[in-house]
């Protein structure tokens, strides 16, 4: 097993060590006084269920050469790539390790936010961001240069679904780290969470499917549909305008 070293990545560095029977410290989240411990299994592990009524509607809004953003351990991607082309990136070198480990082909150490840099024009037909880490964009400003950018480097026609907390549904004011935001549809989140020696503070910014339809006006997309997973999370199908 090759040993990456890698500063401020509690939980890539937390997922690795599961994956590898070293997990001996839990994966700790902290806001104040409240803290909560991560599932790690029930979080990034298990599989994609095609089957399941959440798993089909998905797989149809997606098709191949498919860009799988923020594939943590690579649940997703160890399915997909066996339907069409796929390519998984992580900002974590501990995940990139650990799908690779794990049999996905093409795990590549890629900032999200650095689309453009790293992929061509039209490279990818559909892309999928499960896991509402699209909220460290941090601003809208940052969103709609994210969903430019994620437009950049998919087809004319291409499809995108995206992940995140609805702060419009009563319950994502309950989740750690929730801050309100005045502005209808909008809401922040930080937390900061710790593993072993490894700490980071993480900010997100919450928007509605509303909100993120106004982000989209002028990158090329559109949402087209909207399911809420849960009673504080969406996934939003877009389309190219």
């Amino acid at each position: 097993m090759s040993q990456t070293v890698t500063r401020d990545d509690p939980l890539g560095h937390a997922i690795r060590d599961y994956y590898h029977g070293e997990q001996d410290e839990p994966l700790i989240d902290h806001d104040g006084t409240e803290t909560r411990e991560q599932p790690i299994e029930q979080f990034y592990f298990g599989e994609f269920d095609p089957e399941s009524d959440a798993g089909a509607w998905e797989e149809s809004w997606l098709d191949g050469p498919l860009l799988d953003i923020g594939a943590g351990a690579g649940r997703d991607t160890l399915y997909f790539q066996e339907q069409f082309e796929t390519v998984a990136i992580e900002i974590s070198e501990y995940l990139v390790e650990t799908m690779r480990d794990r049999g996905v082909r093409d795990a590549r150490h890629v900032d999200m936010f650095e689309l453009r840099e790293n992929f061509a024009r039209d490279r990818f037909q559909s892309a999928y961001a499960f896991g509402t880490q699209v909220g460290l964009t941090k601003s809208m400003h940052g969103l709609r240069k994210f969903l430019g950018d994620l437009a950049f480097v998919t087809t004319s026609d291409g499809t995108a679904l995206i992940h995140g907390y609805d702060p419009e549904q009563a319950a994502t004011t309950e989740i750690i780290g929730y801050r309100d935001d005045p502005t209808p549809g909008l809401a922040y989140r930080v937390y900061h969470t710790e593993y072993k020696n490894d700490s980071e503070t993480l900010l997100f910014r919450l928007f509605s499917p509303d909100q993120l339809q106004e982000a989209a006006v002028g990158t090329g997309w559109e949402v087209v549909e909207v399911r809420h997973g849960s009673e504080r999370t969406y996934t939003a199908a877009l389309g190219k305008r």
